[in-house]
C-alpha cells in the first residue's frame, strides 16, 4: 500500500547570479534533482524555493546541485539584504574608478586638441589589476557556465573584456620601436569597471525592494514580560513563550506575540500591519496581534498562537510567497533567456568575421565584436519582473493588502467584474434582532429563550444577534440537547425534552410549514428588507411555528463610495447574498446597486457556481432561487493553471470574489482572483490570492489598482530590456558604438529597471 505524503517546500538562498540565463541554469539543476517537484528561482532576491518530496538528503543534495552548477548556496536569511550602509561593497568600484580614471583622461584631453597619452607599458600596469583582480568574479562564473555548456552574464563580459585587453598587448608587444600604437587598455578596465559599478548599484537598490519584508521583520519584539504563577514578571525571549503564557505589555512598547486581552484597556496601533493610521481601542476579551505598539495602557494578554502560527509570521510569509513567485509573464524571459547568451556569441563571431570580410582591420573587427558581447549582457531582462513585483507587493503590505501569488497580482488588473458576499463584506456583519414575534397568547420570552439555546453553540452572525437579544433581556440561555447544523438551512435540537428547529424561510418552505397567524406579519417585514428566521417546534402533527424573528444589519460606512470608485472604474458590481429577494434588494438599494446587480437566495454551497457563472461571459444571471447547482467552470476547489485561466476566460469576465466567511472559500477560489478580508476566518484566507488586512472596502480599489501599477512596471521594464538589446546589439555590430559606451549603457540598464520599479513605493490608496 503506498502511502502519500505532501510535498515538502525549501527556501535556498543562491549567490553569484548575475542575470536571467543564471536563473534559467540554477533552475534546471535543481528540477534535475530526483525528488524535485519545481524550482522557482528569484534573480532580484538571489533565493530559490524547491519543492519536492519528502527525503533526508534533499537538503543537502539541493545544495550540492547549486554548487555544480557554479553558485554558492547560502541560508535563506542570508539571501535577504541587511539594512547595511549605502556605501557597503563600494570599495571594489572605487579601486576600479582610481585605476581606469588615467586611462579614460586621455581620451577625453583628445577632444580638446590635448595628448595625455600614457606610456603602453604604464597603461598595461594599470589595466592588468582590474582585468584580472578585480575582473576575476567574471572569470570564475564564466567558467562554471562553460562547464555547464550555458552562457550567462559573466561569460560575456570575460570574454569581450579579455579580447580588448589582450588585443592591446598584441598591438603593444608588435609594434615598431619608437612608435605608439592605438591601444584598448581602457576599453577592458573601464568596462569592467562599469559592470562593476552597475552591479553595485543594483544591488543598493534591491536592497529597498526588500524594505517591507526587513520591516515585517523588526516588528517583532525580542523580549516579552512574562507573568509568573507568584504575580511577578520574568523578561524572556520570545522564542521561549508558551501558548497560554500570560504576557505584561507596558505603555508603548510593542506586542510581542499573539493573544487575548484579560486585563486593562488600552489603544493599540496597527498600521504596519494592516495599513489602518488610527489607534484600536482595546477592551477585555479582543484580539491583539504582535508587532503592533501598545499605547498609554498597561495590560495583560494571554498568548494564544506562537511561531509560525502568529498573523505576523503569516503575513511575512504570505509577502514572502508572493516575492518568491514567478509570474507568468516571466515565462517569456525564461525562454527568451536559456537562448539568449550563446545567440549573441554567435552575433559576436558574425560581426567579427563580417567587418573582417568586408576589409576592416582585425582590431577594429575585434572591437566591435567586443561592443557586442558587452552591450547584451541580459542582466536588465532577469530584473524586470521580480524587482516590479517586490516592489508592488512590498507597497500594498503597508498599505494592508496582501498579495498571495504572482498570478493574482497579474490577473488583478484584468478584472471587469467585482462580486461581493453580503454579510461581514459590504455590511458590518452583526446583524441586530429588530423584531420578535410569537403567535397570540405564547409567552414571548419563553420562546426567546429556547431560540438562544438553539443558537448559543453557532458562529453565525444571526445566532449571536439572537443570544445578544436574549442576554439583554436578562434571559437564561440553556445549552440545547442533541444540537445538529443544517448547512445553509439551520439547525435543529432538543431543548427541556422538546424538539425545535430554527432557520431560514427557504427551509420551512422546503419542509412545507405554513406560517399562518404570522404569515402578514412576514410579508410586512419581508417588504421592509429584514431579513427572517423561524422558530418551529416538532409535535405529534408534524411542525408547527411557535415564532418568527426579524433581523437587520447595517452598511458599512465607506461601503457605498468604494462601490462608486469600482464603477468610476468600469467594473461591473455584484452583490451575492442568502438573504430572500426583498431583503438583498433592500441593502442593494442603500448601497447603491440596481436589481440587476443583486443575486439573491444564494445558497452557500452556490456561490461558487454563481461565480463561475459570472465567468462564463453569458451577460446575464439569475437574480431568484437556484434551479440547480453548477459546478465552477475549472476544478471544484478552483486550482487552476494560468494556461486553465486564460482558457476559461475566452469570451468571459475576469472575476474578482471578496468575502470573509468559511462559505465563502469555495467561490474564493473558484474566482479568477479571490479577495479575503482579513477580519475573517483562515480558511478564507487561505483560499484567496489576496487579502485585505482590514474590513475598509477601498481596499478593494486599491487591491486592483496597485495590480495595474505593477503590471504596468513589468511590460515598461520588459520593453525597456528588450528594446535595449534589440537596438543595442544592431547598433554595436554595425560599429556605432564602442566598448565603453557599452559597458556604460549595460550597467545602466539594469540601474534603470530597478529605479522604475522602485517608483511604486511612491503609491498611496486613494479614497476618492
Amino acid at each position: 500500500m503506498t502511502t502519500l505524503t505532501s510535498p515538502s517546500t525549501l527556501d535556498l538562498g543562491v549567490g553569484g547570479m548575475t542575470c536571467a540565463s543564471c536563473v534559467s541554469r540554477v533552475e534546471k539543476a535543481l528540477k534535475k534533482v530526483p525528488g524535485v517537484q519545481d524550482a522557482t528561482v528569484n534573480l532580484a532576491t538571489e533565493s530559490a524555493r524547491v519543492v519536492f518530496a519528502p527525503s533526508a538528503q534533499m537538503d543537502a543534495q539541493l545544495r550540492r546541485a547549486v554548487r555544480n552548477a557554479g553558485y554558492e548556496p547560502r541560508a535563506a536569511e542570508a539571501a535577504l539584504p541587511e539594512d547595511l550602509s549605502p556605501w557597503a561593497g563600494f570599495l571594489p568600484v572605487a579601486v576600479g574608478l582610481l585605476l581606469s580614471a588615467p586611462l579614460l583622461f586621455p581620451m577625453l584631453g583628445d577632444l580638446f586638441g590635448k595628448h595625455w597619452m600614457l606610456p603602453a607599458w604604464q597603461q598595461f600596469l594599470l589595466a592588468t589589476p582590474v582585468q584580472f583582480i578585480l575582473g576575476a568574479r567574471f572569470y570564475k562564473a564564466g567558467w562554471h557556465a562553460v562547464k555547464a555548456l550555458t552562457g550567462n552574464m559573466d561569460l560575456l563580459v570575460a570574454i569581450g573584456t579579455s579580447a580588448g585587453w589582450g588585443l592591446s598587448v598584441w598591438l603593444w608587444l608588435n609594434a615598431e620601436s619608437g612608435t605608439m600604437p592605438h591601444l584598448y587598455f581602457e576599453a577592458s578596465a573601464v568596462v569592467v569597471t562599469l559592470v562593476l559599478l552597475g552591479k553595485w548599484l543594483e544591488t543598493r537598490a534591491k536592497r529597498q525592494t526588500t524594505a517591507a519584508i526587513r520591516a515585517l521583520h523588526a516588528l517583532r519584539p525580542e523580549m516579552a514580560h512574562v507573568l509568573q504563577p507568584d504575580g511577578e514578571e520574568a523578561d524572556l525571549p520570545v522564542g521561549e513563550v508558551l501558548l497560554g503564557d500570560r504576557l505584561v505589555v507596558r505603555p508603548g512598547e510593542r506586542i510581542p506575540m499573539d493573544g487575548l486581552l484579560k486585563e486593562g484597556q488600552t489603544q493599540v496601533d496597527e498600521s504596519m500591519l494592516t495599513g489602518e493610521p488610527l489607534p484600536v481601542v482595546k477592551q477585555a476579551g479582543d484580539k491583539l496581534t504582535g508587532g503592533s505598539i501598545n499605547g498609554d495602557g498597561r495590560v495583560v494578554l494571554q498568548v494564544s498562537a506562537v511561531g509560525s502560527e502568529s498573523v505576523l509570521a503569516q503575513i511575512i510569509r504570505l509577502v514572502e510567497d508572493a516575492q518568491a513567485a514567478k509570474a507568468p509573464i516571466q515565462r517569456l524571459v525564461d525562454q527568451v533567456s536559456a537562448v539568449f547568451v550563446p545567440v549573441v556569441l554567435v552575433i559576436a563571431l558574425a560581426t567579427l568575421l563580417g567587418w573582417w570580410w568586408v576589409g576592416a582591420s582585425m582590431e577594429t573587427a575585434l572591437i566591435y565584436a567586443v561592443a557586442v558581447l558587452v552591450i547584451a549582457c541580459p542582466c536588465a531582462l532577469g530584473l524586470a519582473t521580480p524587482a516590479a513585483i517586490m516592489a508592488g507587493t512590498g507597497v500594498a503590505a503597508k498599505n494592508g493588502i496582501l498579495i498571495k501569488d504572482a498570478q493574482a497580482l497579474e490577473l488583478a488588473h484584468k478584472v471587469d467584474t467585482v462580486a461581493f458576499d453580503k454579510t461581514g463584506t459590504l455590511t458590518v456583519g452583526r446583524p441586530r434582532l429588530v423584531a420578535f414575534i410569537v403567535l397570540p397568547n405564547a409567552d414571548e420570552a419563553a420562546q426567546l429563550a429556547v431560540a438562544a439555546s438553539l443558537q448559543s453553540g453557532s458562529e453565525h452572525p444571526l445566532a449571536r444577534a439572537v443570544v445578544a437579544a436574549a442576554q439583554e433581556r436578562g434571559i437564561t440561555v440553556g445549552q440545547p440537547d442533541g444540537l445538529r447544523a443544517v448547512p445553509g438551512r439551520g439547525s435543529e435540537g432538543e431543548v427541556g425534552a422538546r424538539s425545535y428547529l430554527i432557520g431560514s424561510l427557504r427551509w420551512m418552505d422546503e419542509l412545507g410549514v405554513p406560517l399562518g397567524a404570522l404569515a402578514p406579519e412576514a410579508e410586512r417585514l419581508q417588504a421592509e428588507g429584514a431579513t427572517l428566521s423561524v422558530l418551529v417546534e416538532r409535535v405529534t402533527q408534524g411542525l408547527a411555528v411557535r415564532a418568527l424573528m426579524a433581523f437587520a444589519d447595517e452598511p458599512k460606512p465607506e461601503a457605498r463610495q468604494a462601490l462608486a470608485a469600482l464603477r468610476a472604474r468600469g467594473i461591473r458590481i455584484v452583490m451575492i447574498s442568502g438573504d430572500n429577494r426583498g431583503a438583498a434588494l433592500a441593502m442593494g438599494a442603500r448601497l447603491g446597486l440596481g436589481a440587476d446587480e443583486v443575486m439573491a437566495e444564494v445558497l452557500p454551497g452556490d456561490k461558487a457556481a454563481k461565480v463561475a457563472e459570472l465567468r462564463g461571459g453569458r451577460g446575464h444571471f439569475s437574480a431568484g432561487p437556484p434551479q440547480g447547482k453548477m459546478r465552477p467552470s475549472s476544478s471544484c476547489e478552483g486550482q487552476r493553471t494560468a494556461e486553465g485561466t486564460r482558457s476559461d476566460k475566452r469570451g468571459g469576465h475576469v472575476v474578482v470574489m471578496v468575502g470573509d466567511g468559511v462559505n465563502d472559500a469555495p467561490a474564493l477560489a473558484a474566482a479568477d482572483v479571490g479577495m479575503a478580508m482579513g477580519t475573517g476566518t483562515d480558511v478564507a484566507m487561505h483560499a484567496a490570492g489576496i487579502t485585505l488586512m482590514r474590513g475598509d472596502l477601498a481596499l478593494v480599489a486599491g487591491a486592483l489598482d496597485i495590480s495595474h501599477r505593477t503590471v504596468m512596471k513589468i511590460r515598461q521594464n520588459l520593453f525597456w530590456a528588450f528594446a535595449y538589446n534589440v537596438a543595442g546589439i544592431p547598433l554595436a555590430a554595425l560599429g556605432f558604438l564602442s566598448p565603453v559606451v557599452a559597458g556604460a549603457a549595460m550597467a545602466l540598464s539594469s540601474v534603470s529597471v530597478i529605479s522604475n520599479a522602485l517608483l511604486l513605493k511612491r503609491w498611496k490608496l486613494r479614497r476618492d
